[in-house]
């Protein structure tokens, strides 16, 4: 089931004296999570109206009624969560915490799974899943079009077309 609150960031530090964040952001770059006018703690439970601006590889961010340094060192630490309903994806594109935990299964040969999607990092050209099969072994998948094929997150499945040597163990 898909997460109406979704992890954006966390509170690492204050910038200046008047109670001023700066936030490291786990979404695609700082310019996303600066586009936010509310943000939430506590996977929504708290509303929180902000403002921000991408500053280098983070988000300097002031939250309303935060006016001292004190106010802001008490924040550090704590994670940042949106609303699901305030961002509206490119078809195509997902949430990586929407495709943690889908099964990976073959394109050609449905009887196939090969694991599940543990981790989702970026490399220079493309993203790359780290998906666990049930004895534990861990495999790298490319996310190029020749190899995912199929991202269904609603259902829980990804489906691939292994290139060579993609899951083949050595003897």
């Amino acid at each position: 089931m898909k997460k109406q609150f979704l992890e954006v960031g966390r509170i690492v530090g204050t910038h200046g004296i008047r109670g001023e964040l700066r936030v490291e952001p786990w979404c695609d770059s700082p310019e996303f999570l600066s586009q936010f006018k509310t943000l939430y703690y506590k996977s929504g439970e708290e509303q929180i109206k902000v403002s921000c601006r991408p500053h280098k590889n983070i988000v300097l961010m002031k939250i309303d009624g935060i006016e001292t340094i004190e106010e802001a060192e008490v924040l550090r630490g704590r994670t940042l969560y949106i609303d699901r309903k305030d961002v509206k994806l490119p078809k195509g594109k997902n949430f990586v915490q929407d495709l943690l935990g889908c099964r990976v299964i073959d394109a050609d040969d449905m009887t196939v799974e090969y694991g599940t999607i543990k981790d989702v990092f970026k490399t220079g050209a493309n993203d790359v899943y780290t998906v666990k099969n049930a004895d534990g072994k861990e495999y790298l998948i490319p996310v190029i079009d020749s190899v995912v094929v199929e991202k269904n997150v609603d259902d829980g499945i990804v489906l691939v077309k292994p290139m060579e040597g993609l899951f083949d163990d050595e003897a």
